[in-house]
């Protein structure tokens, strides 16, 4: 099986392995089973062993799993054994954030931050230097960049999308209110944190027996 056949829902479900087999290292776990692995993160010990055969034999029966191995595994399958070049379009809150948020300890560089605000360009967000987003394109064609993170306002995101596709962006992540029109062979990965506000919203008001 090549990784284009593993389902998305299994692919989604790895960063959660990783983050709990990190917790489990600091902890000085050093084996595991899928059962126990199974309490602590809350998939089914089945679908946890279906989901490491997607990628090969991790386990030994009778044994589980060498916790350290196993996390060097999920590490290497999701790709976290190289560095990744990352720009931020958009020096607002949220661009600052993510910028602040620590990611090149996952081996998330982020080179630039990219604005339009005369106030911000030339100074720097987080130790990152922030540039004139109208030198964006000849920035690109003299750096290899991985991802682009927009973080712009809604009414300039596609804009800011069709500028980095036509530079060869081959991976967005896109943090504004807006499902971008991409090629289909461009990663875009959308993440609307209202949608996620609203959720919780639903929920609360139904665990209260608000909702009709």
């Amino acid at each position: 099986m090549t990784k284009r056949d593993i389902s998305m829902a299994v692919i989604r479900r790895l960063p959660k392995y990783h983050r709990y087999l990190s917790e489990m290292m600091e902890r000085g776990v050093d084996r595991i089973s899928s059962k126990e692995l199974s309490e602590i993160i809350g998939f089914s010990a089945s679908q946890i062993r279906q989901d490491f055969n997607n990628f090969g034999e991790f386990g030994q029966q009778g044994y589980g799993y060498n916790v350290n191995d196993l996390y060097r595994e999920i590490n290497s399958i999701i790709g976290l054994d190289r560095t990744y070049s990352v720009i931020i379009i958009g020096a607002g809150n949220m661009g600052g954030a993510l910028a602040n948020y620590g990611f090149q300890a996952l081996g998330f560089e982020i080179l630039s931050i990219f604005d339009n605000d005369p106030k911000k360009i030339g100074k720097q967000l987080c130790g990152v230097d922030i540039r004139d987003v109208n030198i964006l394109e000849t920035y690109m064609s003299q750096n290899k960049i991985d991802i682009a993170v927009i973080t712009t306002p809604v009414t300039v995101a596609q804009d800011i999308a069709d500028r980095l596709i036509i530079s060869g962006i081959t991976s967005i992540w896109n943090f504004t209110p807006r499902d971008l029109v991409a090629p289909e062979d461009l990663i875009v990965e959308n993440v609307h944190l209202v949608d996620s506000l609203m959720t919780v919203a639903y929920l609360l008001n139904e665990s209260n027996g608000s909702v009709s």
